[in-house]
């Protein structure tokens, strides 16, 4: 079985940071959510086109942290996504948050993303391209 795995540059700027002048705990969330949109662009699916023309729209169900070190102010990160269980209408991703210069690992997570019907905001079965694009990377 094939690993997928996907990497994002992030750096951290001084608006990320506490008054400690590390990583507020809750940006590495965020730039997870950029990995994980960087990963599906980078795959040719656009999360607007998608509500527009699937109906759909992509919510985090659960979201798992640990953190085991900081970054801090001008930190090159790489924060990689990558899918390790896929069901009818969602799937996890596992990821890290990863210091560049020294690939110490930063933070690691477990994020559940729904697929839900872009109106009624109830679960919707994958689109056709995206349940073939989630096999692909299993």
């Amino acid at each position: 079985m094939p690993v997928d795995i996907f990497e994002f540059p992030v750096r951290v700027y001084y608006e990320d940071t506490d008054a400690g002048g590390v990583v507020f705990y809750a940006n590495y969330l965020r730039f997870m959510e950029r990995a994980r949109t960087e990963w599906l662009r980078a795959r040719g699916f656009e999360q607007d086109r998608l509500r527009d023309e699937q109906g759909v729209l992509f919510a985090v169900r659960r979201a798992e942290v640990d953190y085991l070190k900081p970054a801090r102010f001008n930190d090159r990160l790489l924060v990689s996504a990558v899918v390790v269980e896929r069901k009818r209408a969602s799937f996890s991703f596992e990821q890290e948050t990863r210091r560049e210069a020294d690939g110490e690992i930063l933070c690691r997570g477990r994020v559940k993303v729904v697929c839900v019907d872009a109106e009624r905001f109830l679960p919707a079965a994958f689109p056709a391209a995206i349940k073939e694009l989630l096999s692909d990377a299993e």
